[in-house]
């Protein structure tokens, strides 16, 4: 089994080999399947507290910090709170819009080690559901950038599926060909409340805008299929991440479940005991989904917050395949013995960072 077996569920945590930080809370897209943008809050991680908190991290065996957003190359500090992470001998994975990448490609390539954009598909697609004019092109020329100035550093894109795009699955991946990138992974928009900046509930009209309607599921379908044949050789390369299986259950079968069609496809999760959200607040959070376990400002340290009373009694009462935040989740983490291994170039950004997506 690739990257060996999965990391064991332990606690009190000692071993944390993820870490997932939102260094801000501003964004230069406009997405329909998320609200991100639209916060007015200033809050933000500074580069000297991550250069403070790093040691302790490294002490609890943290390989890779994940850069998500909202998009961290707008933070006005990226550059020396990269150079925090590097100086702590920690890789750093980079989730991007891709709009400022093309300004900021040298930077970049020093120092991150992996690069993950968000492409929603074909120029005219793309464009619609960013609600950014020529964001395509900007994150083409970025990627354009990157291969200039480093050739090797690995850049993947991942794909928000939802209504508009679901019928473009081909056509996003010849765009991932088109514009150079390694490969590509795709995940079904969350349509549940309070997720990526949303409030306790969607504005009316919004979510029938986002969710794959029963209606077109059969078209859903037949796209999974047609992509299964004709990009077959994708598939078997590992340029698209997910095995056409895979895609049924995380695509067809998450939207059947939503429109009330059967069950949402059964999960496995270790990220409540493999990872942590660090928000730009200094909020700890197990995932994305999950409440606040503390804030690591207030807390003093990381594991103060990771073995709490709280943290403690929530992690031992989850049952990730009952809990109903769990059962619909859209990016379930299955980090694996040998997933940080190697190379990032082998790894192209998939398995830690799969929940994160910008």
């Amino acid at each position: 089994m690739p990257g060996g077996p999965l990391l064991p569920r332990r606690d009190p945590i000692e071993k944390l080999p993820v870490l997932i930080l939102m260094p801000h809370e501003r964004c230069n897209c406009r997405c329909l399947m998320c609200d991100i943008w639209k916060s007015k809050g200033r809050n933000q991680l500074l580069p000297e507290e991550v250069r403070s908190w790093s040691a302790e991290w490294r002490r609890l065996g943290t390989r890779r910090v994940v850069l998500s957003g909202g998009e961290p190359l707008m933070h006005p500090g990226f550059v020396p709170l990269c150079e925090s992470l590097r100086g702590a001998g920690l890789e750093t994975t980079l989730l991007s819009t891709g709009l400022l990448l093309e300004r900021a490609a040298e930077d970049v390539a020093r120092l991150v080690d992996d690069v993950i954009v968000s492409l929603d598909g074909p120029r005219e697609v793309h464009d619609a559901i960013r609600r950014v004019p020529g964001a395509f092109d900007r994150l083409a020329a970025g990627v354009r950038a990157l291969r200039a100035v480093s050739p090797s550093l690995p850049v993947s894109a991942r794909c928000t599926v939802q209504r508009a795009n679901a019928p473009h699955l081909r056509a996003t991946v010849a765009a991932a060909l088109a514009i150079g990138l390694d490969g590509i992974s795709f995940l079904a928009a969350d349509v549940g409340p309070g997720a990526f900046g949303r409030g306790a509930s969607w504005a009316e009209g919004e979510e029938a805008s986002i969710a794959v309607p029963a209606g077109e599921l059969p078209a859903l379908e037949a796209e999974i299929e047609a992509l299964e044949r004709d990009c077959a050789g994708e598939l078997a390369t590992g340029f698209v991440a997910e095995p056409a299986g895979r895609l049924r259950a995380r695509l067809l079968r998450h939207f059947a479940a939503h429109a009330g069609q059967g069950d949402f496809a059964p999960i496995t999760c270790n990220a409540p005991w493999v990872s942590s959200v660090i928000e730009s607040d200094g909020t700890v959070r197990p995932c994305f989904f999950h409440p606040p376990m503390g804030n690591l400002r207030t807390a003093g340290s990381l594991e103060a917050v990771l073995n709490s009373p709280a943290a403690l009694s929530f992690r031992a009462a989850l049952d990730v395949a009952t809990d109903p935040v769990c059962r619909r989740c859209v990016c379930n983490l299955n980090l694996r013995k040998g997933d940080l291994d190697g190379p990032p170039a082998r790894r192209g950004g998939r398995g830690p960072a799969r929940g994160a997506a910008p």
